[in-house]
């Protein structure tokens, strides 16, 4: 009898354990989960954002549909947003005034060559926001065929609980894979690696870019909800003709190239890449050219104008990252990726 008392004891105690570890992991990973902070603001060291001038990008978004979602999701008798139309997401962010998608509403968008995966972003999208702080968010789904869409995995760490009031302020180190996430001029980035591999889905040819505008009520009848079912906080309501995602534009970098006339265009050999001290650069060409190194936001770190048959360009002086090659010859251009260690 006590044998049998004293194994039950030790039995319930090492069950109590196992539930208090059990509640402990789960605390300590929702109040990590809570506290993860991603890429800053436009203006801040460690962003991602992309500005509408830079060299990465090769083309832009140029036709597409848009469907209106209300000004307010609750009042379904309310007004449509009415801002703008489908062209004012057409070309280089910051010409054609933006399109307001209203509560749910949304863009597709497509291009005059496919967007391929690469190294890095692929592609940007331009929200018009006055400031890093008050941000309108949409989910963003891509398409390689027009029919099946695929959404890039979310991520909000916004408060659920108390609502982000009309022109309410948001941190933009909370949220991941949202665009809006940076003011207007600057383009927040979408790597198509982000999203898992599907048979419906050919990441070489993406033809079709979906921008949806996220409803950022926290009611469950109305609200949007991120790759991890949480509720996306963002300004709400918006009862105006301009409510909802303002898409200014979408900007492509990564593009196939069929149907460019090769014979126009020169070829170019770089060498090593990844590279550490010296990027070799061959080209065929005699005659003089401009050659410059571009960082990921646009800024040139080095200029050269010679004769580029064959070049050697010190890059000890870069710190570790992404660049881009460029290099024009008689109004030619070409552009290459490459990665500093």
């Amino acid at each position: 009898m006590f044998r049998e008392e004293n194994h039950k004891g030790i039995v319930s105690y090492l069950m109590n354990c196992l539930f208090s570890a059990v509640i402990f992991v789960t605390l300590f990973f929702l109040k990590t989960e809570s506290f993860a902070q991603f890429a800053p603001a436009a203006s801040q060291l460690g962003t991602t954002a992309i500005y509408k001038d830079s060299s990465a990008f090769v083309s832009w978004a140029n036709s597409g549909i848009v469907v209106r979602g209300l000004q307010d999701i609750s009042l379904p008798l309310n007004d449509y947003a009415n801002v703008g139309d489908s062209a004012s997401a057409f070309g280089m962010a910051g010409i054609n005034g933006v399109v307001s998608l209203g509560d749910g509403g949304y863009a597709i968008l497509q291009f005059s060559s496919p967007i391929t995966n690469e190294f890095g972003p692929d592609f940007a999208v331009f929200e018009n926001s006055f400031d890093d702080s008050f941000l309108e968010l949409a989910v963003v789904e891509v398409s390689s065929d027009g029919i099946h869409f695929f959404r890039f995995p979310a991520t909000s760490n916004t408060d659920t609980l108390i609502q982000t009031w009309s022109f309410g302020l948001t941190d933009a180190v909370k949220i991941n894979n949202l665009a809006g996430k940076y003011r207007g001029d600057y383009g927040t980035p979408f790597d198509l690696d982000d999203i898992t591999d599907d048979a419906l889905l050919n990441k070489q040819a993406i033809t079709h870019v979906k921008i949806i505008d996220v409803v950022g009520c926290i009611q469950n009848d109305y609200c949007t909800r991120d790759y991890y079912h949480r509720k996306i906080n963002d300004p709400w309501p918006t009862p105006f003709g301009s409510g909802g995602f303002d898409l200014d534009a979408v900007g492509v970098i990564h593009q196939q190239t069929v149907g460019i006339n090769e014979v126009d265009c020169f070829q170019i050999r770089v060498f090593p890449n990844p590279a550490t001290d010296v990027l070799n650069i061959l080209t065929g060409l005699n005659d003089n050219c401009s050659v410059s190194i571009s960082n990921l936001i646009g800024e040139k770190v080095v200029q050269i104008d010679d004769k580029c048959n064959s070049l050697s360009v010190p890059i000890n002086q870069l710190t570790q990252g992404v660049y881009y090659l460029n290099i024009i010859n008689r109004g030619k251009e070409k552009k290459v990726k490459f990665v500093k260690l």
